[in-house]
Order: C-alpha cells, then sequence, then structure tokens
C-alpha cells in the first residue's frame, strides 16, 4: 500500500446551501484525507464496499464499510480516514447544517 501521506483523498463538492453540504470522496489505495475535525453532524454513505483505516491520535482501526450502508455521526469527530482497500474506494458524505 502507497504511503498515505502521499496521496491525497480527492473531495468534490456537490451540493453546498444553507441545509446541506454533500461531497462525493474518492479515495486511491493508500490515499487519505488527512487530519480533520467535523464541525457538523454528517452522513456517509459507501458508493462501494472495502475497508478503511481510522486515524484519530495515537489509535488506528479500520471499518469495513459496504456499498449503500450509510452511517451517522455527530458533530466534533476527530480523524484521518485512508483507504486501505486495494481497489478505489468512493463515498458520499452529507453534512447536516443548523437551521
Amino acid at each position: 500500500m502507497p504511503d498515505a501521506k502521499s496521496s491525497h483523498a480527492v473531495p468534490t463538492v456537490t451540493i453546498d446551501n444553507a441545509r446541506v453540504r454533500v461531497t462525493e470522496w474518492r479515495f486511491a489505495p493508500g490515499a487519505a484525507t488527512g487530519h480533520h475535525r467535523h464541525e457538523l453532524p454528517y452522513v456517509v454513505v459507501p458508493m462501494t464496499t472495502g475497508r478503511l483505516a481510522i486515524v484519530a491520535g495515537d489509535t488506528r482501526t479500520t471499518a469495513e464499510l459496504v456499498a449503500g450502508a450509510p452511517y451517522f455521526r455527530e458533530a466534533g469527530v476527530e480523524h484521518d480516514v485512508v483507504n486501505a482497500s486495494g481497489g478505489e474506494f468512493v463515498f458520499i458524505e452529507i453534512e447536516l447544517k443548523q437551521r
């Protein structure tokens, strides 16, 4: 797997209005988002099935995601997300803005 620091995930914002921001994230094998903090609650909808490594501080865990199986997280999550699959990984992130 390539060094995650050498390859960045590619975000494409498809909707950004007063209510939501929708971003498509594309990860080559080993690509990473970079450490970040989610300021808004969000839903992730995997478009592909695969494994992501989640790095939060000194803790590294893995998550097996399945295409079409969404999950929700509250605001405040801090982590780096790395594609630990052998091929491209894609998900849609939907951030929920305050009314």
